[in-house]
């Protein structure tokens, strides 16, 4: 998908966005967002409908949580699984509040996400696989999945080794209670926008080339890629969820590198 001008990355998060404090903020941070979102599916002749915004709250506290809710998001993306259990568990009010647990799980923390989770966003292996539709069974549940795919090459990263995916899309069908519904990749973490546009044109073309010989019942159309610094190149290369979370709760408490695995702070702008 070729764009005229190239796109810059944002990742100089860092002061750039100030908390969002009121539900008004937050309606004004969505449009922003959406606004963005728009323009980057003009760019490359896509339907702004077909991408999904996944807003992402971790590390906030409960009280942000209920103003992006009262600004209209119904699902909100967490990484770590004991603080969206226990968000999940404070906020059980909200009804139709849904969860997307999209950080690295623990096996022994599957039973936590078959609880309360609608949407996983890091599957990376079969052990995994296995305790959360074993766990799901129990809870009479099913749950949509991802397939994480390390695209960057970096040792820090979790996910499958892109040759590795086709087999272990395979496998997947022995597990009931898990939706397959597509691939999920964090990209490089890099001012350097052409480096991190490779990260999701890899998993385009992937996806592409495993969906045709995908088992019956896998679904690969979804492609989540993409957060706050970068969404916009991801949309432009394929992405359907972008994972957005500082450009709408505000900066977190400390700079991206500390919460990006294996990121080096001099990468930032």
């Amino acid at each position: 998908m070729p764009v005229d001008h190239p796109t810059a990355t944002r990742h100089d998060h860092h002061g750039r966005y100030p908390e969002a404090a009121s539900v008004e903020d937050f309606r004004h941070n969505l449009a922003e967002v959406q606004r963005r979102i728009e323009a980057a599916c003009q760019r490359v002749g896509r339907d702004p409908v077909s991408v999904r915004l996944l807003p992402v709250s971790k590390t906030k506290p409960e009280a942000s949580l209920r103003l992006a809710y009262a600004a209209g998001c119904r699902m909100l993306g967490e990484n770590k699984v004991q603080e969206a259990h226990g968000k999940w568990q404070a906020m059980q009010d909200l009804g139709d509040l849904q969860w997307s647990v999209i950080g690295h799980l623990q096996t022994n923390k599957a039973k936590l996400v078959a609880r309360f989770a609608t949407e996983f966003q890091a599957l990376d292996s079969l052990r995994l696989a296995e305790a959360l539709d074993r766990r799901l069974q129990v809870e009479g549940r099913a749950l949509d999945v991802f397939v994480q795919v390390n695209t960057s090459g970096e040792a820090s990263k979790y996910g499958l080794a892109p040759e590795d995916v086709a087999a272990f899309v395979q496998a997947l069908p022995a597990f009931s209670a898990l939706r397959v519904r597509g691939l999920m990749t964090l990209a490089l973490f890099s001012s350097e926008a052409e480096r991190v546009r490779q990260c999701f044109v890899r998993l385009r073309e992937l996806r592409d080339r495993i969906r045709q010989d995908a088992p019956s019942g896998v679904e690969l159309d979804a492609l989540s890629m993409g957060m706050s610094g970068d969404f916009e190149i991801a949309i432009e290369e394929g992405a359907t969820v972008v994972r957005v979370g500082q450009a709408i709760f505000g900066a977190r408490a400390l700079p991206d590198s500390h919460y990006w695995p294996g990121a080096v702070p001099a990468e930032q702008p």
